[in-house]
């Protein structure tokens, strides 16, 4: 394989300071300075996309940074758009980061004629010209699988597990990681392994979507720090009600580490006026205004990680290393020291 040059990075609309962010962290790396190549992502006035490049990328190693976050349909076509370009302009290589996949919920057929629409969306990315993805917390592990190409799914359990261990020093012995159901325990018992924490699970019944008729608390929380631990906070329901269900079986406090915050509709107003005493979240979707304003909503930075993951792509070095929080520790500096 013929040498690359250096990594270049292009975003489209959907997250541009994560994006700035990740080109700040690789220009520290790398001992110059890597920007964003110059180039327009608009929309013609019936809403079509459309993108030109105005940096020569014959023979470069491409990078998309662009999350498929709300409006999911459209930054789903900038990236597909923006690939396009980068194709027919003679990329070497095109990697899409998509810190958050969009779609990811309709992984399977849950009823009879439904989509598989994670499938789809994994077709249409490798028919764009895309030849690797880079993502963050599929919420299946199995959507690696609908991929004819090198999928890296990294994990901000680490990242959560270094800001537990600073910000609840000296007592962790009283933190219990919760899954907010059955089927995320997976993640939960990671995160509880990670930071030697007990495990207990809230199993929810549902009747219909959005409502939850019946939570139920597997393990005795009395006394303890819940850490509720998730891959998506939608509209918060489950979150909050998971909370309460949780501080009337006796814990002293309830916080929750999410990595997308969707926090769409009323998310907000019920995470302000939930018996949480704070919510953490990724930076994978652009905050808008009212989350950054929520006095008990943290955001917690993914762009030193995700560099990282870049330069190892473009080295062809392991990314799995990314996946334990020692590896991490370096890499986020000064933020968790003691």
């Amino acid at each position: 394989m013929a040498t690359m040059t250096e990594p270049k990075l292009i975003s489209g609309n959907a997250n541009q300071p994560l994006a700035k962010a990740v080109a700040r962290r690789m220009s520290m790396h790398r001992g110059m300075n890597v920007g964003l190549v110059d180039a327009r992502v608009e929309r013609f006035n019936d809403q079509e996309i459309f993108v030109e490049v105005y940096e020569n990328v014959r023979g470069e190693d491409m990078f998309i940074i662009q999350p498929t976050s709300n409006p999911a349909n459209d930054n789903l076509m900038e990236l597909l758009i923006i690939a396009d370009a980068l194709r027919r302009s003679s990329a070497a290589r095109i990697t899409a980061v998509i810190p958050y996949f969009g779609y990811a919920r309709q992984d399977r057929r849950t009823k009879a004629r439904t989509p598989i629409t994670a499938k789809l969306v994994a077709n249409m990315i490798a028919e764009s010209g895309i030849e690797r993805v880079l993502t963050m917390d599929l919420h299946a592990a199995q959507i690696q699988g609908f991929f004819d190409m090198p999928v890296d799914n990294l994990y901000a359990s680490p990242i959560f597990a270094l800001d537990i261990m600073h910000h609840f020093k000296g007592g962790l012995q009283d933190v219990m990681v919760v899954s907010p159901d059955v089927g995320g325990v997976a993640r939960a018992r990671e995160l509880a392994k990670r930071i030697g924490a007990p495990l207990s699970i809230v199993d929810k019944r549902r009747e219909k979507p959005g409502e939850i008729a019946e939570m139920t608390v597997i393990g005795n929380v009395s006394g303890k720090k819940c850490i509720i631990v998730d891959d998506i906070c939608d509209t918060a329901g489950t979150l909050c009600k998971a909370a309460e269900v949780l501080m009337e079986h006796g814990a002293t406090e309830v916080h929750s580490y999410i990595t997308h915050g969707v926090l769409s509709g009323p998310a907000v107003e019920r995470i302000t006026n939930s018996v949480m005493k704070s919510l953490v979240i990724t930076d994978s979707i652009e905050a808008n205004d009212s989350v950054k304003n929520c006095p008990n909503i943290r955001i917690v930075p993914t762009a030193p990680m995700f560099a990282q993951a870049i330069l190892n792509i473009w080295n062809g070095t392991s990314v799995s290393s990314l996946f334990e929080h020692e590896t991490l520790a370096p890499i986020y500096e000064g933020m968790y020291s003691a």
